[in-house]
């Protein structure tokens, strides 16, 4: 793999907005209304704290970029509950308030689907959205604060991997035994080749729903395979810097994952091939023809950023196609 340039890791620090600010005691889940429609969604709130990223080398099915492991801090945060929906994602593909595919809009909407990309496994009433580039699900993270006046992004790896592990220590959230990953997850064993809706199985106990299975979450880092090895003991909201356009990190596994790779420490990463049968010349920097099993959820930080580093933030991560 060629290494980027840019640094590896960073840390999300942000200036603190005092209108804004909630303490790590005040967290409460809350559900988030988008203006002007009656579509809202829920966040539950991840407690800050400390975990062990990464898997030991004990664990079955474990991958050489699972290690080593890292004690690593996680700042508090508010994580949605379920996968973004169709349903909330088709308000901002419909907005006709945001001008489409300009570059100097502040911000822009996806082009036009070639094909249907849900494969007719379900739109609306509550089917998770997918087939979406990482860039596309920042553009609807911009979009979505430019109509709530509040800051989402992606979740970073480490954000990731702390709230589904939910203060586990095992392979899975809910154990070590994979026989119970049905009751949890729609995967290969049990989802016959589709998504389903959210919130059918049972969440992890922060009060998340298929944050395994279902589809694969977009995280905001770079995968890099050999990111552990920058980091180190007591770090605190590492984040892999964006580079080129493949490979990004996705993390959870889909309706298609066999159950090692839906381990809480399987790490994922995008391809070329994911749009192999895109139609378009140059092929679409919105849309992936073939990773249907693939979408993403929203965090809101505690501490919220300023309008100058929230244009900053974007800047940085929408100029990486």
């Amino acid at each position: 793999m060629k290494i980027i340039t840019l640094p590896i890791i960073t840390v999300l620090a942000f200036s603190a907005v005092n209108a804004q600010q909630t303490t790590t005691q005040d967290l409460k889940p809350y559900d988030q209304k988008i203006p002007g429609t009656e579509i809202s969604f829920k966040l539950v709130p991840i407690p800050e704290g400390s975990f062990m990223i990464g898997s030991p080398e004990t664990e079955k099915g474990r991958a050489a970029d699972e290690g080593p492991q890292r004690n690593i801090s996680i700042s508090a945060f508010w994580m949605g509950a379920y996968e973004v929906t169709h349903d909330e994602f088709l308000l901002f593909f419909n907005d006709e308030s945001f001008t489409r595919n300009s570059e100097v809009d502040a911000v822009t909407r996806p082009t036009p689907q070639y094909i249907d990309l849900s494969w007719g496994m379900g739109k609306q009433g509550g089917f998770p959205t997918n087939s979406m580039s990482q860039h596309t699900a920042l553009m609807y993270c911009r979009w979505l604060y430019k109509k709530t006046g509040i800051f989402y992004r992606l979740p970073t790896e480490a954000e990731w991997e702390y709230a589904c592990r939910a203060g586990a220590t095992t392979a899975y959230p809910f154990g070590d035994n994979p026989s119970q990953l049905n009751d949890y997850a729609w995967n290969a064993a049990n989802s016959g080749k589709k998504y389903h809706k959210i919130g059918e199985k049972k969440p992890n106990a922060w009060g998340l729903y298929d944050i395994l299975g279902n589809v694969a979450e977009w995280t905001l880092d770079q995968y890099i395979p050999t990111y552990y090895e920058t980091l180190k003991d007591n770090d605190r909201d590492p984040v892999a810097q964006p580079g080129p356009r493949y490979p990004k990190s996705v993390r959870g596994g889909g309706y298609t994952s066999q159950p090692e790779a839906m381990r809480s420490a399987a790490r994922g990463k995008s391809d070329k091939s994911w749009n192999k049968r895109d139609p378009q010349i140059p092929k679409s920097i919105w849309w992936l023809t073939d990773a249907a099993d693939v979408g993403f959820r929203v965090v809101r930080p505690v501490k919220q950023p300023t309008a100058e580093e929230i244009d900053a933030f974007f800047a940085k991560y929408l100029g990486n196609k």
